[in-house]
């Protein structure tokens, strides 16, 4: 990987990550556009770690009492209703469903899924159900009205984003539209709950490439480390902009731009100009 390949990939994945457009649909779509080919899932993997850092400064102090008040609650029952410790335990279950889904199904991941026809599919289909949620959701509960059921959805749809093109946020922003939650709340509680999910794929995946277990290109490590900086610095200011517009906006430009994008990707593939795999 050369080096600008690495600023603008990590330039991608910091502007894509947040907004329910799938960051791993851009990756693998922008690589191929400009004959650089699939960055692999390490790559993609890694490069999250950047953005997670950003999650973790701007929410910093939301996890540092969530964390707090979860270790309190180990060794006192009295603390499991506080809601802070309350978020750490569904945060836990709600991590559960792509932990185990992302384990067995991880050969997929890394090759079967990562064609361009499943990508720009899921990037149509998904983004008329996000439209559905957009519409018909409540949006009237908050955080605090969280339940042990909801975390479970929510859990089930951010591990439909182990398939690219579906999207960790727009998978889990839909199903708390889904579930009556306002669009603020449910992209805040997406954005906790893919901290330990990521974090544990992005260092399992450069574990695997320490290693030589990475399936596909190899990660050149320079470029790669760039890149994952880049992400976290760009996706510091996404983060920021998103929750603010959502207080007044709607999904239906995000929408839109899915939907343009997949048959775009599809009509270039049958034409011969994108190789899928």
């Amino acid at each position: 990987m050369s080096w600008i390949e690495a600023v603008v990939l990590g330039l991608v994945q910091g502007l894509t990550e947040f907004l329910p457009i799938s960051s791993s649909a851009h990756l693998r779509v922008v690589g191929e556009a400009f004959g650089w080919g699939d960055p692999g899932a390490a790559f993609t993997a890694i490069t999250q770690i950047g953005t997670e850092a950003a999650v973790l400064l701007y929410f910093r102090h939301d996890i540092g009492r969530i964390i707090s008040a979860w270790v309190r609650s180990l060794g006192d029952r009295a603390m499991r209703s506080d809601p802070d410790a309350r978020m750490g335990w569904l945060i836990i279950v709600g991590t559960l469903p792509i932990a185990v889904l992302g384990l067995l199904l991880q050969d997929r991941i890394e090759t079967t899924f990562r064609d361009l026809r499943i990508i720009a599919t899921a990037l149509i289909a998904f983004s008329l159900v996000l439209y559905w949620a957009d519409r018909v959701g409540s949006k009237k509960r908050e955080l605090d009205q969280l339940t042990v059921g909801h975390g479970i959805a929510f859990g089930f749809a951010q591990a439909m984003a182990l398939v690219p093109g579906v999207s960790r946020s727009g998978g889990t922003i839909t199903m708390g539209l889904f579930l009556g939650y306002s669009r603020a709340a449910a992209a805040r509680y997406s954005f906790l709950l893919a901290i330990p999910a990521v974090l544990a794929s992005g260092f399992f995946q450069a574990y695997e490439a320490l290693t030589g277990g990475v399936a596909g290109e190899a990660v050149d490590w320079g470029p790669t480390i760039l890149a994952t900086v880049l992400a976290f610095g760009i996706g510091l200011v996404v983060i920021a902009w998103l929750l603010r517009y959502l207080d007044r906006g709607s999904f239906t430009p995000f929408v839109v731009y899915r939907i343009v994008l997949g048959v775009f990707v599809l009509v270039l593939v049958a034409a011969g100009v994108l190789d899928p795999q």
